[in-house]
């Protein structure tokens, strides 16, 4: 059984979940990383790293102690957007690893120092003391997207597709609504016990988040519906306060880049029109 759900959301501590997984809070909170970026440490012996998290020195010094002189089979990531990558490049120089990540269609977002040496395809396997890690390729918040699957202990790295406290930018033109829900269903598949989030606290009852994200995704796209009915030839900027009543101004920026991501699945479906910049109801 997992433990340390609602706690241990702190930077630079070291929070055992389970027996051969542990999680390290990175020092980056903030209104999109929300405490930090989780860095998961699966095996004791034989450690796999999921998602280093930013470019800190005193982060990768906590994971090279939680490491200590256990092998080091691989240094994987969920994306490679900066809060979860950019510290892959001083760790493998500090402790050589097979680097695992996968190329972006757009590199808009993404992060330039990361270098995979090894592009994940889905059903590689980090092969751990603590069992095997799979990858399940998941586009959607970004198009190299992979959760990171532990069958034996029924858990799931959902890196930034699922989070513990909120629900994740789409950011076309490399993210993708249409991927973004069709990954969702792909995973409920799976048998789980317990989500492992990007950011915040781990998640039970799986179908039952997964389910609530579909939910939520779908009411926000009625409000844009909605939204482009009252306001119809407008730009995405001017539709976000229709739509997003409920975020905060300081938050418009990112719930634009969503809402873009909802208009170009109501065009593909026949329900929005564009006209340069400017949007109508089909």
């Amino acid at each position: 059984m997992v433990t340390g759900a609602a706690d241990g959301l702190v930077p630079g501590r070291v929070t055992t979940l389970a027996p051969g997984l542990r999680r390290i809070v990175a020092p980056n909170p903030g209104p999109l990383t929300g405490p930090g970026t989780n860095t998961y440490l699966f095996g004791s012996r034989r450690v796999a790293i999921v998602d280093p998290g930013p470019a800190s020195a005193a982060h990768a010094a906590t994971i090279l102690a939680a490491i200590g002189d256990a092998e080091l089979v691989a240094i994987a990531v969920t994306h490679t957007h900066a809060d979860h990558s950019s510290g892959v490049a001083a760790l493998a120089a500090m402790r050589p690893a097979p680097v695992l990540g996968r190329i972006p269609r757009h590199s808009a977002f993404h992060d330039p120092s990361f270098h995979a040496t090894h592009l994940v395809e889905d059903g590689d396997v980090l092969d751990t003391d603590a069992g095997a890690v799979v990858a399940v390729t998941t586009p959607g918040h970004a198009s190299n997207h992979v959760c990171w699957h532990a069958p034996a202990q029924r858990l799931l790295c959902t890196g930034d597709h699922i989070l513990g406290t909120t629900s994740p930018v789409i950011l076309p033109p490399d993210g993708d609504m249409d991927e973004y829900l069709d990954a969702l269903a792909r995973l409920r598949a799976l048998p789980l016990d317990w989500l492992l989030p990007g950011h915040g606290p781990v998640l039970a009852a799986p179908v039952e988040v997964i389910d609530a994200l579909v939910r939520h995704r779908l009411e926000r796209e009625a409000r844009v519906v909605a939204a482009l009915a009252r306001a119809p030839g407008s730009i995405p900027a001017d539709l976000v306060p229709l739509a997003y009543p409920d975020v905060a101004p300081s938050l418009y920026p990112w719930a634009r880049r969503t809402l873009e991501a909802h208009l170009i699945r109501l065009e593909r479906a026949g329900d929005a029109r564009r006209d340069g910049e400017r949007w109508s109801p089909a």
